[in-house]
């Protein structure tokens, strides 16, 4: 495994099995350095976190000790019902957190049962009463899109523009839908932010973020660099060819 530091963070570039366990690292790194009354980790969508939900649940790699103290979501999720196979917090609980069984009062999902605004509002409290206001994620993990969206920040999204300093947001997007998300200043305020991403199809897309002027407004990963003493990237060597 490759490191480098960039203007977005911690580049970590290796085999997909070296980048699964280096996640449960960082997590467990920073589970034991956090004084925060609730250790929350927040899960990210996609076929990437999917593949690593299934390696951890086989490997049992993320530690007894983490496993028993930690409060788990999503970073991001579409307003879908969780058992939908759209949700992302309904595959991170499908996939590794009911084969873990990890107790139903450390998992929290966005309460897509409510109109997106409301689920927001709920969701907020629900942060707040578990570490304080203004404090994010512990441990939050990420990917990015084959359009550079991370979380649901897309391209054009109001939040890269203002989210009124609001840690987590329902925003209507043009092509997705109503979308529930860490918002940037969400970002700023996590312990750590990781970035999963894999695969050939996504060097185009981490060459825009990498290599292009800074503009989040079109390239809305680039927005990470607001937070990149933070953020690590765990990138494969096919994803990672456009930008050595």
């Amino acid at each position: 495994m490759t490191e480098r530091m960039t203007e977005y963070g911690r580049l970590l570039v290796g085999p997909v099995s070296e980048l699964f366990a280096q996640a449960v690292a960082l997590a467990a790194h920073q589970h034991a350095r956090s004084t925060a009354p609730a250790f929350t980790w927040a899960f990210s969508g996609g076929e990437t976190p999917q593949a690593w939900y299934r390696w951890c649940s086989e490997q049992r790699s993320i530690p007894a000790s983490l496993l028993a103290s930690a409060h788990f979501t999503v970073s991001d999720e579409r307003h879908v019902p969780l058992d939908s196979p759209q949700s992302n917090f309904g595959n991170a609980d499908r996939l590794l957190l009911a084969p873990l069984r990890i107790p139903a009062d450390r998992r929290h999902p966005w309460l897509v049962d409510r109109p997106p605004v409301q689920s927001a509002e709920a969701y907020i409290a629900t942060m707040e009463s578990l570490v304080g206001k203004k404090r994010g994620y512990d441990v939050c993990m990420l990917g990015l899109g084959d359009d550079d969206h991370t979380a649901s920040f897309f391209p054009g999204s109001p939040l890269l523009q203002n989210d009124d300093g609001a840690l987590f947001a329902a925003v209507l997007t043009v092509e997705k839908g109503w979308r529930l998300t860490i918002t940037p200043a969400g970002l700023r305020a996590c312990g750590q932010i990781v970035v999963m991403t894999m695969g050939a199809g996504k060097a185009e897309a981490m060459r825009r973020v990498f290599r292009d002027n800074y503009d989040p407004i079109a390239t809305p990963a680039q927005i990470l660099k607001t937070c990149a003493e933070r953020v690590v990237w765990l990138i494969d060597e096919a994803a990672a060819a456009k930008i050595a």
